[in-house]
């Protein structure tokens, strides 16, 4: 494109428009699973020019709607272009997700907007990074969370440049895109006024390359530690939606399921196994799971007997489980209720068999928003019966405050982290495992909701970050894939194909060393949360006198 044809385009009255789909585009094209992620470090140019076009022009009567307008649409075009493949598990859940993501994502920018118009460039600038990165984290930690597009999260198929993870975190990667980005355009922003100088992108440039250069070297001298350790995960690729549920078309009666778990283990089972991992919700029946029963059901029965047969062998797998509270009502906030019975709670558990026969088991505490959480259920326990269903599961399931270990009966160095699907998406959470003994992380999913879909493979991508902010192996069972081991490194060293049966055994290192990230937790984003509530209370203050100054003088009139 040439010089003309920028200064048509930048005067055309289809520029915001146009920079509104050349921002949700660019974000697109630099998002796993593509190997592009240098396109993030541009994404949001045209948005910023858009911000400044808009308040320059003064032909728009509303220029902060105008921007919010705009914004929407960008944020909108990303949110859609990235993550559609959630409408395949639930159209209607899908399509609030991206339109409700999208208006979030509008929060920082409208704030950045106010900022730089009442604090001034310089302020409002840097407001934008602030902004940004103090929404990320709290979208990481409120009710309704959906941090799928953290901007950090958009290195994971280029994992080799942000080893220093480790130290910073994934919203480290957050901080980086976006400074680059205000660098690029503040190089830019006076076009098409005047001529850009190119050579100044030099400290962009630098700023792009410098931290790559570092990752590397970090990576090259990384030395993966801690006790070999061999795990056997495995891929038993039972339909979610035709076979996995009782009432399904194709259903596979749950004992049959089990009898593929084990048979899919026993071909990969040596002497020196350690662990034996199975997917999210690998066992359900049909009345149930119940907690306080546990030790009595025949197919509890049977993989204790399973793990008896394999010397030095435990089991960690998902299952469906119930807690019965009797006549108390007020037990749980996501408590429910069945007539004639009493009240109880569901949970997304993982479990984990020793040598022993001992159970320990973790519930899911990062829950889907909607899918399996309704928000603040202490205020909307009410709304519980509107959830969305999805696999069998009505209303709010329940949770635990704590980040429960797996430890190895034989040997407590061997800390499991019973990481269960979406929770693998969130840095910090996953530092609590390890802050609490895990040396290992075994992530346990059912991807199949998503369909043949980039979803599932960002979700394993995902979980290579995971490894670099914690230098923890982490296995991965998933029921339909995909399925992997990961190094400390965030390598996949090996991995199922998709939708297929499979078994996978590795010799990977338990490492009980923190990294800075694990041991000081979210510093990044608490940081610009706190600064983020000053900024906008200077910027609000600022808004007040300045309407002040512009009130007009009530002259009185008096006799003379």
């Amino acid at each position: 494109m040439n010089s003309s044809l920028l200064y048509r385009v930048v005067n055309s009255p289809f520029i915001l428009p146009f920079l509104a789909l050349l921002t949700g585009l660019i974000l697109w094209l630099g998002w796993p699973t593509k190997p592009l992620a240098f396109f993030l470090f541009f994404g949001f140019v045209p948005l910023l020019y858009m911000e400044q076009y808009i308040v320059q022009s003064q032909k728009y009567k509303s220029p902060g709607y105008t921007f919010f307008k705009w914004s929407y649409l960008a944020m909108l075009l990303w949110n859609l272009f990235t993550t559609w493949w959630v409408m395949h598990s639930t159209l209607p859940g899908g399509i609030v997700a991206v339109l409700l993501n999208s208006l979030l994502m509008c929060i920082p920018l409208t704030a950045y907007y106010f900022t730089r118009k009442y604090l001034g460039n310089a302020i409002g600038y840097t407001s934008f990074i602030v902004y940004w990165v103090a929404f990320e984290q709290f979208h990481l930690n409120w009710d309704l969370s959906w941090p799928w597009l953290t901007l950090g999260n958009g290195f994971a198929t280029l994992n080799q440049w942000v080893q220093w993870y480790e130290y910073t975190g994934f919203l480290g990667g957050s901080v980086w895109i976006l400074f680059v980005n205000l660098l690029i355009f503040l190089v830019i922003r006076t076009y098409p006024q005047q001529h850009v100088e190119l050579k100044k992108l030099w400290l962009p440039l630098v700023l792009i390359i410098v931290p790559i250069l570092i990752s590397y070297g970090i990576l090259a001298t990384y030395e993966e530690k801690g006790t070999p350790t061999e795990v056997v995960v495995v891929q038993p690729n039972i339909d979610p939606y035709r076979e996995k549920f009782s009432g399904h078309d194709n259903f596979i009666p749950y004992e049959e399921q089990q009898q593929r778990l084990i048979s899919l283990s026993e071909q990969k089972i040596t002497p020196n196994t350690r662990f034996v991992v199975w997917p999210e919700t690998a066992l359900r029946q049909d009345n149930g799971y119940w907690e306080e029963q546990l030790h009595n059901y025949q197919s509890i029965l049977d993989l204790k007997e399973f793990t008896q047969r394999h010397p030095h062998l435990e089991l960690v797998t998902g299952l469906d489980s119930y807690t019965f509270y009797g006549d108390n009502k007020d037990a749980s906030p996501t408590i429910r209720h069945l007539e004639g019975f009493g009240y109880y709670d569901s949970f997304n558990t993982a479990m984990h068999i020793n040598r022993s026969s001992e159970i320990d088991l973790y519930h899911k505490s990062k829950l889907v928003p909607g899918v399996e959480k309704l928000p603040y259920p202490h205020l909307f326990k009410f709304l519980g019966p509107l959830a969305i269903d999805l696999g069998g599961t009505v209303g709010s399931q329940g949770s635990q405050e704590t980040r429960d270990v797996f430890k190895h009966s034989q040997n407590a160095t061997l800390g499991a982290a019973p990481v269960i699907c979406y929770e693998s998406i969130y840095g910090e959470y996953v530092s609590e495992y390890v802050r609490n003994g895990a040396s290992l992380i075994f992530v346990i999913t059912n991807d199949g909701w998503w369909s043949d879909s980039p979803g599932y493979k960002q979700h394993l991508q995902y979980a290579t970050l995971r490894a670099i902010e914690t230098r923890r192996s982490i296995a991965r069972a998933a029921n339909t894939g995909i399925s992997a081991f990961i190094n400390q490194k965030g390598e996949i060293t090996a991995k199922s194909g998709w939708w297929v049966q499979a078994s996978l055994s590795q010799t990977i290192l338990a490492n009980t060393a923190l990294t800075f990230y694990t041991s000081t937790g979210e510093y990044i984003g608490n940081s610009a949360l706190w600064l983020s509530l000053l900024l906008f209370v200077v910027a609000i203050a600022a808004a007040v006198l300045n309407r002040k100054k512009q009130k007009p003088e009530v002259k009185v009139a008096t006799r003379a």
